[in-house]
């Protein structure tokens, strides 16, 4: 099975969009603006809020960067006059970090200023291990300004993530609490600097989230993984963590039933919501660096038609 999915992994790109699209449709929320609100609605009345994220990065020129931000003011602009109850999530090589990291920062903070004006909140995403220095560094300097309504994504894969939580604890208070997404992590990374066994990363993902407990941070516990989730609850159990100080996380279209399954134990659900017309390099890249995201093609292609 693991040749035919990297056969998919290598061929998909050559492949028309339209034909693309019969898989990525599932796992995003259309090409379109418009499109993104109605499904980040249908998400809200079924439970969940949303974390709403226009597809792009590792742009080479900065004009794009500012074309970026012009868009994502647009994006907080018509989502805050829907009725969609959510925030933001941005990554920042889509506003020239690997170019210009005052630039970027300039840029981005003119989107969190935009998402303040409407007491809301946006999560800086966590990139390869060339950005993870330079995002903490920016999220530092956001955090200053922006107590309350900016937040990062740790993963558990790197070696560093435990050490990263305690030099970032200087800015957490009880009033204004650090808020970290923890993810297993999707880059591929030497072995020098990420776990690669699968139990090895569960392990640690679980040492940070009950880090995050006991230090009162406030974890957004992003998995699809069972053993994580119930790992989770034995957590938010044993140090009887109270509801509104930690949240659940999962990808749009990615394992419905857990999903509900969290919400009907009455924990919160947030939904990131990707859309854009970089849905195409999006599904390709993804699946470059997931090959086993194939199987899950070849069963929109031929399963459900």
């Amino acid at each position: 099975m693991m040749i035919l999915n990297k056969i998919v992994a290598a061929i998909l790109p050559l492949m028309p969009q339209k034909l693309v699209w019969i898989f990525s449709k599932r796992y995003i929320a259309g090409r379109s603006l418009g499109a993104a609100i109605k499904i980040a609605e249908k998400l809200n009345s079924e439970g969940n809020v949303t974390t709403i994220d226009l597809l792009g990065e590792f742009i080479s020129e900065l004009d794009q960067a500012k074309k970026n931000r012009d868009e994502y003011i647009e994006i907080i602009e018509a989502v805050e006059k829907s009725n969609v109850i959510g925030n933001y999530s941005l990554k920042p090589t889509m506003f020239g970090l690997l170019i210009n990291k005052d630039t970027c920062y300039k840029l981005i903070r003119e989107i969190v200023a935009k998402a303040v004006e409407h007491d809301n909140f946006v999560r800086i995403d966590m990139e390869d291990s060339q950005c993870v220095d330079l995002e903490i560094e920016l999220f530092r300097k956001l955090k200053k300004e922006f107590p309350k309504n900016v937040g990062l994504v740790l993963q558990a894969y790197l070696h560093r993530t435990m050490n990263d939580i305690d030099e970032m604890m200087d800015m957490h208070s009880n009033e204004n609490p650090l808020n970290f997404r923890l993810c297993k992590g999707i880059y591929v990374e030497p072995e020098t600097i990420a776990f690669k066994k699968y139990e090895k990363i569960n392990q640690n993902f679980l040492l940070a989230l009950e880090q995050m407990f006991k230090k009162g941070i406030y974890p957004g516990i992003a998995t699809h993984d069972e053993k994580l989730v119930i790992g989770a609850y034995e957590l938010i159990k044993k140090y009887n963590v109270p509801n509104d100080m930690f949240e659940f996380q999962m990808l749009y279209g990615v394992t419905p039933a857990l999903r509900k399954s969290i919400i009907n134990k009455g924990y919160k659900m947030r939904i990131y919501t990707p859309f854009g017309k970089q849905w195409f390099a999006y599904s390709t890249r993804r699946l470059k660096e997931n090959p086993k995201m194939a199987q899950e093609i070849i069963k929109a292609l031929f399963i459900r038609g």
